[in-house]
């Protein structure tokens, strides 16, 4: 069994979650798991998680397990089957990595979000596709829903790089003020919503595809801020 202690660090002053905290998400709830999840919260208020049926009972409560609401980010297929993207990603051209980095500065500048975060968002959500359209009708690099078009005042062709990466940077920010910068919150808030967030209580939602889909961003978002910290060495 695994323990997921809450860490919260408004982005911008200590915007990361420590790599423990990570990896014990991963292990959690990222994999091939059983669909129920059983929680408990200790007198330090640590809150632990598992997918294992703790023997006896005790403490531990089960998570309702649920599918997120159809029509949402969450419940939507990735890549080519009937209830798949109707866009899918095809340009394979090794530049597009790049191709959008001013927007990309510009937005984390901007909304203060690390850009590797933005980087991992994109590569998850469209693998840099800027004509990529959902099943629920997300559209371009960062798959922006058409209720947070609306919610995020978007003008423009939400198809254009710099308009998509804005908005969906700006729902980053959004979200990571409700949850106080924690990392790990604001990811899984990107694909399921800040309502899931709150349905259970403020942590990771049991659906199958959230999980999975955070544990694809988390591992990009090292990966390029690893990246990005042996560019920066002298």
């Amino acid at each position: 069994m695994q323990a997921v202690r809450s860490a919260r660090y408004p982005f911008g002053v200590r915007w990361f979650v420590p790599l423990m905290l990570v990896l014990a998400v991963g292990v959690v709830g990222l994999g091939d798991v059983s669909a129920d999840i059983y929680s408990w919260t200790d007198d330090e208020g640590v809150q632990h998680f598992t997918n294992l049926k703790p023997a006896g009972g005790g403490k531990w409560k089960k998570v309702l397990t649920s599918e997120p609401d159809k029509g949402s980010k969450a419940s939507a297929e990735r890549g080519s089957c009937p209830r798949c993207d109707k866009i899918t990603s095809n340009d394979k051209s090794p530049d597009r990595f790049h191709r959008y980095d001013a927007f990309i500065y510009e937005a984390a500048d901007l909304y203060r979000i690390p850009v590797p975060l933005i980087r991992a968002v994109i590569k998850v959500e469209s693998d840099y596709d800027p004509r990529v359209v959902s099943a629920m009708d997300c559209k371009g690099l960062m798959q922006v829903h058409p209720a947070v078009e609306v919610d995020m005042g978007v003008q423009g062709d939400i198809f254009d790089p710099r308009t998509n990466i804005m908005a969906g940077t700006r729902l980053l920010r959004w979200l990571a003020n409700r949850v106080d910068g924690d990392l790990v919150l604001t990811i899984a808030g990107y694909h399921a919503g800040l309502g899931s967030l709150s349905k259970y209580g403020y942590t990771v939602p049991p659906y199958k595809h959230t999980r999975q889909y955070l544990k694809m961003v988390l591992d990009r978002y090292y990966h390029y801020k690893t990246e990005d910290q042996r560019q920066r060495a002298p």
